[in-house]
């Protein structure tokens, strides 16, 4: 049907060899997707969770750690990794990089999971401590990591997360992100970050980021995943408002569609390990929006599967997903 209604760009792309199968039974016909639903991705989760680094370091031949973001942050959000990388920063000088690069993120997650999501009037002053400690660990590492491999952009991002976590001033934040931005103009996660930098809750002013996503939409070509930056950017705005529909608006839609159609579901969109999670940044904002056009198809090619993030700015994530996916 899809096919029929959409030419070409309603097709579906040829099978990954690597992808994930989908087990049955799955609950309200989603799934949490698990390693970027690539067997690949999935084999250096594993060795990971059982600490053996010659075994990450063999599964990471596929990949560049210092430019993928998606598959340093599924190392990054694994617990157990701070247990053991550090022997491997002490231990292996030929891939100290690799190595720092890893538990520098490793870090920032571990500390945000001390921190938690609560409000920061909530959070104790010993969260405050660990948090912060674990951060500067992480600062001290990613920046090593960022002067022995000066083309990798990935520790110059994480950098971006920590600054924010530490309440670095600007000028920090800004010589970090232009450059990650040196290294990639047209970085998706860059950019989204800067997103969250410039929200009123992190010291931004009101629209500020919802401008600076449209102008950062402006560069991307066609089937670039960049267009993500405006759905993150509409999600961002809902989490500071007090309203659950205010993106429901006309002009809120119309900018959501044609971003998609410029991005993700554009023919020359390329779907990589990780696809999903842009899709479901779209999947989101969409539904927040009530659009009704691009929605369907959007949550028609994910197929069930959700990503943490963005979800997890609700309460209940697959819940939500599960919602906003049957009534679309």
């Amino acid at each position: 049907m899809f096919g029929k209604l959409f030419g070409r760009a309603g097709e579906r792309p040829a099978a990954d060899p690597h992808a994930m199968p989908v087990l049955p039974g799955r609950r309200n016909g989603t799934y949490m997707l698990r390693a970027l639903g690539d067997t690949r991705v999935l084999a250096l989760v594993e060795a990971a969770d059982a600490g053996d680094w010659d075994g990450v370091k063999a599964a990471l031949g596929p990949f560049d750690l210092g430019r993928d973001h998606q598959v340093l942050g599924e190392l990054a959000d694994l617990d157990g990794v701070q247990d053991w990388i550090g022997r491997a920063v002490e231990q292996d000088a030929e891939h100290r990089a690799t190595a720092l690069l890893i538990s520098g993120a490793r870090h920032i997650a571990w500390g945000w999971e001390a921190r938690t999501a609560d409000r920061a009037v909530n959070v104790t002053q010993e969260q405050w401590r660990v948090f912060h400690e674990r951060l500067e660990i992480a600062e001290e590492q990613l920046l090593l990591a960022a002067e022995l491999r000066p083309d990798w952009i990935t520790p110059w991002c994480r950098l971006l997360t920590s600054a924010r976590g530490m309440s670095l001033p600007d000028e920090v934040a800004r010589t970090r992100y232009e450059a990650a931005l040196r290294r990639d103009p047209l970085d998706l996660e860059t950019h989204v970050e800067r997103v969250s930098q410039l929200q009123p809750r992190w010291g931004g002013e009101p629209g500020e980021a919802m401008r600076y996503a449209r102008e950062a939409f402006t560069s991307a070509p066609e089937g670039h995943r960049l267009g993500c930056v405006v759905a993150m950017a509409h999600i961002e705005d809902w989490v500071e408002s007090d309203s659950p529909s205010c993106l429901d608006l006309p002009y809120i839609q119309k900018e959501l569609r044609d971003a998609a159609r410029h991005s993700i579901l554009h023919p020359a969109y390329e779907r990589r390990p990780g696809w999903q999670q842009d899709f479901n940044m779209f999947a989101m904002a969409l539904s927040l929006a009530s659009e009704s056009v691009v929605a369907p198809r959007v949550f028609h090619e994910l197929g069930g599967a959700c990503t943490p993030w963005p979800w997890r700015y609700m309460a209940q994530p697959e819940k939500a997903y599960a919602r906003f996916r049957r009534h679309a």
